[in-house]
């Protein structure tokens, strides 16, 4: 028999592969819905990572978890090499590689992070391509399915769910002036905004203090305006220079 032909290559097809693909599609499922609460989660609390990067990077994980328990049915339920490959070690440096390729894509300026959802889709596409090489490709194609959809719907659902989309704010202030924090929660707040307290920096160049922080609306669903912001920041006494964008990923 050989590798093309036609038992050879109905074996990728035969009902244990198929009962297994099942249970992996099955996982898999349960992984996606199960990272899609996780990301609405920080998505909700205007996170750069939200419901599609938590959503793929939990598939991913699922898909190459999973497999790993149905070795006996890898390559058809067949190996074209003597002894017996240790296929796992493969997967390891495919997904450390590929960790560093994702990486490349993000960027990062201030508080606004993109990119993540790029990064996450390569590595999810290096757990498909896995598993199109161990021969579990039914659950390959279940898997490239879900993916698009997370990627093309998923922001349909962020937008239509309750949540708090972010506006990223840099002040830069007149030299030895002194601002007054107090005043600048008054004036968001006016707006219906807060400062996320785990994002206020504030730094100093040539007696001039700079100030990041994030503001998210204190309603949910609220229709956060840079123009609107635009004319709160104006307020600020010894304000000099001031920057704002959409916190997105």
């Amino acid at each position: 028999m050989t590798a093309l032909s036609m038992e050879s290559l109905a074996a990728y097809w035969s009902l244990p592969i198929v009962e297994a693909n099942i249970v992996v599609f099955f996982n898999l499922l349960g992984a996606l819905l199960l990272g899609l609460l996780v990301g609405y989660e920080r998505s909700y609390h205007g996170r750069a990572a939200g419901m599609r990067t938590y959503g793929l990077v939990c598939l991913a994980s699922s898909a190459l978890t999973v497999i790993v328990g149905y070795p006996e049915l890898w390559f058809g339920g067949h190996t074209h090499t003597t002894g017996t490959p240790d296929v796992t070690r493969v997967i390891q440096g495919i997904v450390t590689g590929i960790g560093f390729l994702g990486a490349g894509v993000i960027i990062k300026d201030g508080f606004t992070i993109s990119g993540l959802t790029t990064a996450a889709s390569i590595w999810t596409a290096s757990a498909i391509g896995v598993m199109v090489g161990v021969g579990f490709y039914a659950a390959a194609i279940l898997l490239s399915v879900m993916s698009a959809i997370v990627m093309m719907w998923i922001s349909k659902l962020e937008r239509w769910l309750p949540s708090r989309h972010a506006i990223t704010i840099g002040l830069t202030f007149q030299p030895n002036a002194e601002p007054d924090l107090e005043t600048l929660k008054r004036l968001l707040k006016d707006c219906e905004f807060e400062i996320a307290w785990g994002s206020l920096t504030i730094g100093a160049t040539n007696n001039k203090q700079k100030w990041h922080f994030v503001a998210i609306p204190i309603k949910n669903n609220a229709k956060p305006s840079i123009s609107g912001m635009y004319g709160v920041v104006q307020k600020l006494a010894g304000l000099e220079d001031f920057h704002l964008s959409f916190a997105r990923n």
